[in-house]
């Protein structure tokens, strides 16, 4: 089926663009995007008829208020702020980045953290090397229209044998429904060096009749030798649509480590992929959702093997509640060439309503001989055994599969490499949990 054709376009795109002094190429990559946005069709994820969402309501452009210190930002951002008062943070609110923070040391050792609009100005050979080509216009309407009208963003850049020991950490909020909110996160982590990035997308958007759409993406680029630690927390209101595609490529030897909390509160899709360009580059991917109401979920990771020894490893644990509905995608595709290579992945899936309901596909692709791959996937109801085992202690039913639950999410929740981001982690768990 055809989607819809709305009134964005070409023209439209290269508008925007010119009304935020954008450079003439960035205007040109627009309206490209803008284009491909009227001709593309949707993704068609299984079993999830993306054609009946509101995907077509991209808002206005509503920047929110530029502020020179932490302390003056609005009390529900100032809220989610992290503990730590002088590390490295950046903030998006609504259509703009409204604050950034970066220590002087980590200056002086060439670290660039800023909003992407800025990075398209003052950094335009980086950004133009990668800005948008592990996660291309071309893909479906979703990235064409994201590539159209992207806002704010994080621009991320750690030199050559640069380690940073403390995590770098981005606050994407949004508390405007009618609001133009697709942020894109570009980090480029050069030759041997290291960094863990956190990422949490919220919103506040009370009573509202519109749905606020997050169109995103992430693109990450670890040069050989480096590691970065991705870790993302998901969690909008149920009125606002959460698309979310990352996306990582990896040079020899490099790593990535996902850490990826998708507990938005409405229909969602997300796709995390590791792209193992290099010999003896690595992914580990570790995924954690809960569904309740009645929630539309597609949640999709992904590990493409092109490099010689390359190793993935997939994670993903999903609690439905109620009437929500899950489908759940591991693919794991192991290129010709792809010799040694070692591709794993689990999937399970914990059923807590018998309307609910988790579809959990492994996939694997193999086109190369001399290799390791191996799949797990289970969809079923919490133990029996182990609630009488807890109940038989003198723990009441309810407290009994509470703690499962826990225990079932926590190999996700332990890895968050922030303290106070993993208390207010459990603390959105036990809401969805109830």
């Amino acid at each position: 089926m055809s989607t819809p054709i709305t009134s964005f376009g070409r023209e439209a795109a290269a508008a925007i663009a010119r009304s935020k002094n954008e450079p003439a190429w960035l205007v040109s990559q627009r309206e490209e995007a803008g284009q491909l946005a009227t001709e593309l069709e949707l993704p068609k994820p299984e079993k999830l008829p993306l054609t009946r969402w509101t995907l077509d309501q991209y808002g206005a452009n509503r920047p929110g208020q530029a502020v020179s210190s932490a302390a003056d930002l609005p009390a529900p951002i100032a809220a989610l702020l992290p503990e730590n008062k002088d590390g490295a943070l950046i903030v998006q609110h609504n259509s703009s980045v409204v604050f950034a923070r970066l220590p002087e040391k980590l200056k002086a050792e060439g670290v660039i953290l800023t909003s992407l609009e800025e990075a398209a100005r003052q950094h335009e050979d980086l950004f133009r090397k990668h800005f948008m080509t592990a996660y291309t216009k071309d893909e479906h309407k979703l990235s064409a229209v994201h590539a159209a009208l992207w806002n704010g963003g994080v621009f991320l850049y750690v030199p050559k044998d640069v380690v940073i020991e403390e995590p770098i950490q981005a606050l994407l909020f949004a508390d405007d429904a009618d609001a133009t909110f697709m942020p894109h996160v570009l980090v480029v982590a050069d030759t041997h060096s290291r960094v863990t990035f956190v990422e949490q997308a919220a919103s506040s958007l009370g009573e509202t009749s519109s749905a606020l759409l997050h169109n995103s993406a992430v693109e990450v680029f670890a040069k050989a030798g480096a590691t970065v630690q991705y870790a993302a927390v998901h969690h909008l209101d149920d009125s606002a649509i959460d698309i979310a595609y990352r996306r990582a490529v990896l040079d020899g030897d490099a790593r990535i480590e996902w850490i990826v909390g998708d507990l938005h509160n409405g229909n969602a899709v997300t796709d995390t992929k590791s792209v193992l360009k290099g010999n003896g580059s690595t992914s580990d991917s570790k995924i954690i959702s809960v569904g309740t109401g009645s929630q539309r979920m597609s949640l999709t990771t992904q590990a493409v093997h092109f490099g010689r020894s390359t190793e993935s490893d997939m994670i993903t644990r999903a609690v439905m509640k109620e009437e929500a509905t899950a489908i759940i995608n591991g693919v794991t595709k192991i290129e010709k060439g792809a010799t040694k290579a070692n591709g794993q992945q689990t999937e399970r899936v914990l059923m807590l309503s018998p309307k609910a309901r988790g579809d959990a596909n492994p996939i694997l692709l193999i086109d190369e001989d001399d290799v390791k791959a191996g799949h797990a996937a289970s969809v079923g109801q919490v133990n029996a055994e182990q609630i009488y085992y807890l109940m038989s202690r003198g723990i009441a039913r309810s407290e009994a599969e509470r703690l499962i639950i826990h225990g079932f999410l926590d190999p996700v929740v332990s890895e968050i490499p922030l303290e106070g981001l993993r208390e207010q982690l459990h603390r959105i768990l036990e809401r969805k949990l109830g």
